[in-house]
């Protein structure tokens, strides 16, 4: 198991302190700096059951700059692919990688639901 993160991304900093606050410990991996490869994010796509264009960052410069609302549409999976493997900045963070889940993104409910028990 293990999150990786940009120690400068608000929602990165939400996500910490999550699990901080409900005592769980896990490994963290600097996204721009261990960005993943292009294997893992096909896994992990799989693994997250979402489709492969909710993995980019929407809000950061490099989408912008490369214009990718416009040209996502058309582009194809392993093209895609080879984007995001290309610069840890362009992927959604952070990602929560377990064995058996991938959560894209932080939304409390979700990793409550993934972490605390059932009531």
């Amino acid at each position: 198991m293990k999150i990786l993160c940009y120690e400068k991304c608000g929602t990165c900093k939400k996500a910490l302190k999550w699990l901080k606050e409900n005592g769980i410990e896990i490994p963290v991996r600097p996204i721009k700096e261990e960005n993943p490869s292009k294997e893992e994010l096909r896994q992990w796509q799989k693994l997250s059951g979402l489709p492969l264009n909710k993995f980019f960052n929407t809000s950061g410069r490099l989408y912008r700059e490369y214009e990718l609302s416009r040209k996502l549409p058309f582009m194809s999976d392993e093209e895609m692919l080879d984007l995001l493997a290309s610069d840890g900045m362009l992927v959604k963070r952070p990602i929560l990688v377990k064995e058996d889940a991938v959560l894209v993104g932080f939304k409390e409910s979700e990793y409550a639901e993934e972490f605390l028990p059932r009531i």
